[in-house]
């Protein structure tokens, strides 16, 4: 129903965030990501939105970009998942390292979203990883698809992110250094590149 709203920034707090537009000021439910973003109260924004129509309930959801909307209509649509939890996930994690954390099936960085426990977290990496695999390059750049390549594919890469998470590294994390690493070296020197990456 809502696309967008444009209009001067007129309250926010902890989880809200309120447009005047022509005079009616619209509250909308907003990530911490988003909240970061909007600047002073006074200036002009745009939250792209989602509009959440129940029983006895209308609640609208607001987003600094598009591609965080995108990823909320991804997580609302996982059994179990509704917006408050797809709200604490992305105050969490921007959509990108969520998106790698799906196609990693690194479940363990979701679950540090307050009220997302290990369930529902996991529901989300397998209900969703093949719609973020479809995504391809869109969903993160380039380090975002060297990062699923080194998880998924064949060779010695798993085998170093296996070992970084051994360290205490999350599977994200992990993925992401050893996906930005010579990928004909041997595991050991993939390793040692990748601890160069994440001790920076």
């Amino acid at each position: 129903m809502f696309f967008s709203l444009t209009g001067e920034l007129a309250y926010t707090d902890n989880n809200t965030a309120a447009v005047d537009v022509g005079g009616v000021a619209y509250l909308c439910y907003v990530s911490y990501n988003t909240l970061k973003e909007l600047g002073p109260i006074g200036s002009k924004v745009t939250l792209y939105t989602y509009l959440k129509v129940g029983e006895d309930v209308m609640d609208l959801y607001g987003f600094f970009e598009k591609e965080e909307l995108d990823a909320f209509k991804l997580l609302i649509s996982v059994s179990g998942v509704g917006p408050k939890a797809g709200l604490s996930i992305l105050s969490e994690m921007t959509p990108s390292q969520l998106y790698l954390a799906i196609a990693s099936g690194d479940a363990k960085s979701i679950t540090v979203a307050q009220g997302v426990g290990p369930k529902v977290a996991q529901r989300v990496c397998l209900e969703l990883k093949d719609k973020v695999g479809k995504l391809g390059g869109t969903a993160g750049g380039a380090t975002f698809t060297a990062a699923v390549a080194a998880s998924t594919g064949k060779g010695e890469a798993p085998k170093a992110i296996a070992a970084l998470v051994g360290l205490g590294y999350s599977q994200s994390e992990a993925a992401i250094a050893v996906g930005n690493c010579d990928q004909s070296l041997p595991v050991d020197q993939m390793i040692k590149q990748a601890l160069k990456q994440l001790s920076k």
